[in-house]
């Protein structure tokens, strides 16, 4: 397609393109022709997509009037991709609050339609007896239909994808576990559908007549337990039989945690797709049809969903993940600049050394670092600070990377994510795991001026009050283990241009 097509086509904006399915939306939106906006509060997060130069992005957030009202101009289609999912206690004022704000400026930009994906609901149970998360997605869909716009609500239960919380709390249940203590939601009955055919409603969608207001339900054309899933996803994956025990005592609250034990879905992202499952969430219609028709084959069953998404993480396609979102109540500082931040006290472990490597080698390694590669020294220390991030509501280490190779801005990275690349020099990560302060991590691949390949590497700290002083001195003892270790492997890696055979102390977990 060329520009001036493009130009012809129907102005979206698009919040939530640095999640899940907003980051899958956009292509598919420029793909049919669309131009597209994203509203996004950390627009630098968007710039290493493959799309990136082919959208419009603006700063703000859906909590801001001025900044919701500006992204509205001229825009014909507004989808509305964010739920405060996971955000702790208020997430249900902050929910309804950024819905009226979102309603409020696209009825008065003249916007021809709003198009929300929330979540299935179950039959017969009053929402007020749903679980929050639900309780709240379904309210933020009955305020964007009571805007004034034409609005689109798109409910799913569990959608199955490559890197879909849903899809990897499932992968991981099954292949970690050949004999299960489940909740007693495994025998609920649901109707998973895939994410193609979830992108697929939400792009048709922006084509509905006008008069054309209210909700759809979304599911592929089967109806499941969880149980069922897990037994034929096992099947699928060429695993073993699974044995399945379900038990009546886990509730949600432990289920999550239990979840979050086996998973890398954290509890406080786990706890709400348990909640979900407490009831049957079946379809009551598949009217979508009418106005997206189903093409053959569509909407894709279960072992083909399962299939494709498999397919993906085994190819390294996983073009967006569960974790793609900034996680609720991380820090958005500056980084500190020396010298002369002037922000108060900051703790820096500098570690540098010569690499006998190529800086191309150097950078391989500097760039494959975290997930199934580990991270170059003291598994032992890596491995328990993240069951402690885990213990206290965080991400934990076991987020790994969306790409085996690639790092782009925004990606998750374990307990940090990438806030700074600059390809064959710099990666810089920002901590997101539970800390008293601020953290960031750098490592450099740089030429000297004797034409010697140099390491750098540099860990900096921010405390928070008192208790942060005394977290950094705390771990400064094992800093010669952990950052020490971490510099002497990556540069022994680069050496050997591979991941290096440490020893059995130092082997990466």
């Amino acid at each position: 397609m060329n520009a001036d097509d493009r130009e012809a086509g129907p102005r979206s904006l698009v919040t939530g393109a640095t999640g899940y399915i907003g980051g899958r939306l956009v292509p598919e939106l420029l793909a049919a022709g669309h131009r597209v906006r994203c509203l996004a509060r950390s627009p630098g997060k968007l710039r290493d997509h493959p799309w990136a130069g082919e959208v419009e992005v603006v700063r703000g957030d859906v909590t801001d009037e001025a900044s919701v009202a500006a992204a509205m101009r001229d825009v014909d289609v507004a989808y509305y991709l964010v739920h405060a999912l996971g955000t702790g206690k208020g997430f249900e004022d902050t929910d309804r609050r950024a819905a009226r704000i979102f309603a409020a400026a696209a009825r008065a930009a003249g916007v021809r339609r709003v198009v929300y994906l929330g979540g299935l609901t179950p039959a017969g149970i009053p929402e007020t007896e749903l679980s929050p998360h639900l309780r709240s997605r379904a309210e933020v869909g009955h305020i964007l239909l009571d805007s004034g716009v034409p609005t689109t609500v798109l409910r799913a239960a569990v959608i199955l994808g490559s890197g879909s919380a849903s899809f990897e709390m499932l992968r991981y249940l099954t292949e970690r576990l050949p004999v299960m203590v489940t909740p007693s939601w495994v025998h609920t009955r649901i109707q998973p559908v895939a994410v193609r055919d979830v992108l697929r409603a939400l792009v048709g969608s922006a084509e509905m007549p006008r008069e054309v207001s209210r909700a759809f339900d979304l599911g592929g054309p089967e109806v499941l337990t969880y149980r069922d899933m897990m037994v034929r996803y096992a099947r699928i994956a060429g695993l073993g039989r699974r044995f399945v025990v379900p038990v009546p005592v886990l509730t949600p609250g432990l289920s999550s945690h239990w979840v979050g034990l086996v998973t890398p879905v954290p509890a406080s992202i786990a706890r709400p797709l348990a909640e979900s499952l407490r009831h049957e969430v079946v379809c009551r219609e598949h009217d979508i049809a009418r106005y997206v028709p189903d093409p053959p084959g569509h909407p894709l069953g279960f072992d083909e969903a399962v299939r494709l998404a498999l397919q993906r993480v085994r190819d390294a396609q996983v073009t967006t993940r569960w974790s793609n979102a900034a996680v609720p109540g991380a820090p958005s500082d500056p980084l500190p600049t020396d010298p002369d931040w002037a922000g108060g006290s900051l703790y820096t472990d500098r570690r540098e050394m010569l690499v006998p490597a190529t800086p191309e080698a150097l950078w391989r390694v500097i760039e494959g670092i975290g997930g199934e590669n580990g991270w170059y020294s003291f598994p032992l220390a890596w491995a328990a600070r993240g069951w402690l991030d885990r213990l206290v509501g965080g991400v934990g280490l076991r987020r790994g990377r969306r790409d085996a190779h690639r790092l782009r801005v925004g990606d998750s990275l374990d307990f940090w994510r990438v806030e700074e690349i600059e390809p064959g020099r710099l990666l810089r990560l920002r901590a997101e795991m539970r800390l008293p302060g601020l953290a960031w991590l750098e490592m450099y691949a740089e030429r000297d001026g004797d034409g010697r390949t140099r390491y750098r590497q540099r860990a900096l700290f921010h405390p928070r009050g008192l208790l942060g002083h005394a977290y950094w001195w705390g771990v400064s003892p094992f800093h010669a283990l952990v950052f020490g270790g971490m510099a002497r492997n990556i540069a022994r890696a680069a050496a050997a241009d591979r991941a290096p055979s440490v020893p059995a102390t130092e082997r990466t977990s």
